[in-house]
């Protein structure tokens, strides 16, 4: 047992303590939590408050500011004030700052031991961090661990594109990026030069002022400004259908996972809507390997693209926090939050039915928002509604936006008035809209193109 597990605070706890990380409102958060709740766990998250599902979830011990401008402090009291047993991460952004704070809590020495052994105990081992956190690190350690992936390149400079060019069209990837941001496809040199700048330079004064004027999180939007310029990568392009898996893992193990296929999307690099479960034994193998190699805990998914004709699974990219399905209970080794549960108080899985027999799901809210919500009542896929959590269920169907009324009222504007160019332009549309999958020469990419960045009123995730 480490020393946190010994604390005080943990002794007295009757029930595994689970404290989740956002700093955005995805619905996600609110359904991992929901299930953590029905397992008789202790809940607590840090996030936004303001806005976020998470007030609408029973149960819920306490939620916890997510400080913007200081998040690292914000995040540092939480755990130390909520003493978890497993800090569960939702977004890319607050994988980071855990990263951060071991990083800063190891330079601490023994004032800094704690949170060190509960981050290490919910992620993994400190090691695995930098891989992770790097595109082309993760490939290279799958390509050695067996696993099948795109023809792969760091990419410095556009002189290593330049070397690359018998490889275009190929996309452009960048760190610390998801769900199609920082993802762009490359038809020339031309257009990869311009597509570098883009991705690794920080946001235009026009584009900061305009975010600072329309869009309520203003401290977020500071921070993104400052980071620095993130790695990137190129990466051949796979001509198939979209599928990930998401798993959950402990020190090392393979726990559970889910293996599903797209079925569905709103469009061409737009999220999932509706999936498919499958066997999926390649991707969970691929899971497998790199909870071994890199001694992972908690959740992660993969996502990959099955080759048209061979049915052969490419591992494209890797989102080292929780990802849909991993909230819903489908029973046995489909159930990944027992499975974790399990670990925590050192006991058998527990036996609960799948919420579903059927194979196919669709992704609630966001079905019902997109008008297809027929599919799940016709009884040709189950819709995932969070049964027991009406306000939650409201909410949801009524989501927190992300802008302004300034914001919004351009929003409008650029959508019905003719001059909607000039403002789409003053509000950075590139950072609002899905441009990701269009080439310089109008044609749309295909291949493992991930989801491009969305507007906020209909961030679904």
């Amino acid at each position: 047992m480490d020393e946190y597990s010994a604390s005080p605070a943990r002794q007295s706890a009757p029930s595994p303590r689970i404290l989740l990380t956002a700093t955005n409102r995805w619905s996600l958060a609110a359904r991992l939590a929901s299930g953590f709740v029905e397992l008789d766990s202790i809940v607590a998250a840090v996030c936004p408050i303001n806005g976020h599902p998470l007030r609408k979830v029973r149960g819920v011990a306490r939620l916890y500011e997510y400080g913007a401008r200081n998040p690292l402090k914000s995040l540092r009291a939480a755990i130390q004030q909520f003493a978890p047993d497993l800090i569960v991460p939702v977004c890319d952004r607050s994988v980071m700052h855990l990263h951060q704070l071991h990083a800063q809590c190891a330079k601490e020495g023994v004032s800094g031991r704690n949170i060190c052994s509960v981050i290490e105990r919910s992620l993994g081992q400190a090691s695995s961090f930098s891989v992770v956190s790097s595109r082309y690190d993760l490939m290279m350690l799958s390509k050695g661990a067996g696993i099948r992936i795109p023809e792969t390149i760091r990419v410095d400079s556009l002189d290593d594109l330049r070397q690359w060019e018998d490889h275009l069209p190929c996309l452009l990837k960048s760190d610390g990026s998801s769900c199609g941001l920082g993802v762009k496809r490359v038809g020339s040199i031309k257009a990869g030069a311009k597509i570098l700048r883009q991705l690794t330079r920080r946001l235009t004064a026009v584009g900061l002022i305009s975010r600072l004027l329309f869009y309520r999180d203003r401290g977020w939007t500071i921070s993104k400004w400052a980071e620095p310029s993130p790695g990137m990568i190129a990466q051949a392009i796979v001509a198939g259908r979209p599928a990930n898996c998401t798993a959950v893992c402990w020190k090392g193990k393979l726990l559970a996972g889910i293996a599903v296929e797209v079925i569905q999307t709103d469009g061409l690099c737009e999220p999932a809507i509706v999936v498919e479960v499958v066997e999926g034994r390649e991707m969970l193998e691929a899971a497998r390997k790199i909870a071994d190699q890199l001694h992972l805990s908690g959740f992660f998914g993969l996502d990959f693209m099955i080759e048209e004709g061979t049915g052969a699974a490419y591992l494209i990219e890797m989102n080292p926090r929780c990802a849909p399905p991993c909230s819903l209970n489908l029973g046995g080794t489909r159930d990944l939050l027992g499975a974790i549960w399990s670990e925590l108080i050192n006991t058998d899985l527990p036996n609960r039915p799948a919420v579903t027999d059927k194979r196919r799901i669709a992704y609630f809210p966001t079905a019902v928002l997109r008008g297809i919500a027929e599919m799940g009542q016709s009884g040709l896929c189950y819709l995932d509604i969070p049964i027991g959590q009406p306000e939650l269920v409201e909410e949801l169907l009524h989501p927190w936006s992300e802008m302004n009324w300034a914001g919004t009222l351009l929003y409008w504007i650029r959508q019905h008035v003719p001059f909607k160019r000039h403002i789409r332009h003053l509000l950075g549309r590139d950072r609002v809209q899905a441009s990701s999958a269009t080439l310089d020469d109008g044609n749309t990419g295909r291949g493992n193109i991930c989801a491009p960045e969305v507007t906020p009123q209909n961030d679904w995730r």
